[in-house]
């Protein structure tokens, strides 16, 4: 079955669709259907992944998720366990896979624009299972650094094709929720797949290999998914720019030229996420001497929260402009990174309980954020442009995550009273960017 539909553009800021009614998958010359589904709760949850791709897509969305759990927590540990290698080798070889994906997002971006939607998805999936496959081939560091690259060129990838393929099967504030349902199931099924990964890794270096090949089945298996979709948009031609005379150049599209300020906003954001995994444990434990169960037990409890809460936040926003949503975020995430300033200077036991509580703020933050960025570029980006506007995005995305492990570690070192203000100035700042940047009148 051919399923070809165009970008369904809607105002940036607009609550134009209401976030209850899910458009049915249809041809691009028939109508959509709207159909009402409950607020919250699993049936919503099911309604909107069905929305955005149908049962097969979700099936791929879960597929994806519990196979790219069971690899992320034992990547490093194949290179040392199995392969043998040293420490430091295994990690630039994750770092270099890391830089390769950044560096093909933005052809990525334009294989979008081209029409195509579920090809490139498809695509990114095929990519890391030969990832996977190659690992299991790999003995030695050139095959382990093969294998990590297309790792990474899938990796990166994926956010802007999957963006891509639900902005051009649903619109609105239906999209955004969408965006955040789909979310929500690869955080269960990461979560899943990692549990996994954790109690078959006791089994030694054979579980290992099987934990390769099973993420690389699961890989293909959504990659076939996903294809069998036929998702894809006729180009939309780019708008006859206004010029003063026939050889003036062209003038930058001003929508996508407000999505690379907010990409660039979005850089103190995107050290968002390895605050939970780097900073806080390595206050926990190396400053505050706790013990290493309080930074297991915050992470277990921000990672429920994100998936109860995700798709309820973003519909509960619905009404609200979705830069506000985003600045909202990174308000709450400020407060919350001095909160942990504070927590730390008690001490002992109540500073760990306090860092603890904190974090419940700094979670509710982490919500706002991921439930608006990628559905603000969504919204802004003209149609003829969103597959780079979902690349740049991503692309800070990944240069930020990629900074902020060495920048975490290294504020931290000269002490609390150096990370904490340095973050908050720089997450304050980038929200106060991102209200400005919202359109006027």
């Amino acid at each position: 079955m051919s399923l070809i539909q165009s970008p369904k553009p809607a105002p940036a800021d607009s609550p134009a669709t209401d976030p209850t009614t899910v458009p049915a998958s249809a041809p691009a010359t028939g109508p959509a259907v709207a159909v009402e589904r409950p607020r919250s709760g699993p049936a919503a949850l099911l309604g909107l992944l069905t929305a955005a791709g149908g049962p097969r897509y979700a099936a791929a969305l879960l597929v994806d998720a519990l196979g790219t759990g069971l690899l992320r927590p034992f990547l490093l540990l194949y290179g040392i366990g199995v392969l043998a290698l040293d420490a430091g080798a295994a990690g630039l070889a994750m770092s270099a896979g890391m830089v390769a994906g950044l560096l093909v997002l933005p052809l990525t971006g334009r294989w979008i624009d081209l029409g195509a939607r579920s090809l490139p998805a498809a695509a990114t999936l095929l990519v890391r299972a030969a990832g996977s496959v190659t690992l299991l081939l790999a003995d030695g560091v050139a095959g382990f650094t093969a294998a990590a690259v297309l790792l990474g060129v899938g990796s990166q990838s994926w956010p802007a094709t999957h963006a891509a393929v639900v902005s051009t099967l649903t619109e609105g504030r239906t999209r955004d929720a969408a965006l955040a349902a789909g979310r929500t199931l690869r955080n269960a099924g990461l979560g899943a797949g990692a549990l996994l990964a954790t109690l078959a890794v006791a089994g030694g270096t054979g579980t290992l290999k099987l934990l390769a090949g099973i993420t690389a089945a699961a890989c293909l298996l959504a990659a076939g998914l996903v294809h069998s979709l036929r998702v894809s948009a006729p180009p939309v031609a780019a708008p006859q720019p206004e010029t003063s005379s026939a050889t003036a150049a062209p003038a930058p599209d001003p929508a996508l030229r407000r999505i690379t300020l907010l990409s660039v906003a979005n850089l103190p954001f995107a050290f968002t996420f390895d605050v939970l995994e780097v900073a806080l444990p390595a206050l926990l434990v190396l400053h505050l001497h706790a013990s290493a169960a309080w930074s297991s037990g915050i992470f277990v409890g921000n990672t429920v929260l994100v998936i109860s809460l995700q798709l309820a936040v973003v519909l509960r926003t619905g009404e609200r402009s979705r830069h506000s949503v985003l600045a909202a975020g990174g308000f709450a995430l400020t407060l919350s990174y001095l909160g942990f300033w504070a927590a730390g200077g008690l001490g002992g036991t109540v500073a760990a309980g306090a860092v603890a509580a904190v974090s419940v703020l700094y979670t509710f933050g982490e919500i706002l954020y991921s439930g608006s960025g990628t559905a603000l570029v969504a919204a802004t980006a003209p149609p003829h442009l969103l597959g780079r506007a979902l690349a740049r995005w991503e692309l800070s995305m990944g240069v930020g995550r990629a900074l902020a492990p060495a920048a975490l570690t290294a504020l931290l070192a000269v002490g609390p009273g150096a990370l904490w203000p340095v973050l908050a100035g720089a997450t304050l700042l980038s929200s106060v960017a991102v209200a400005r940047l919202r359109p006027r009148g």
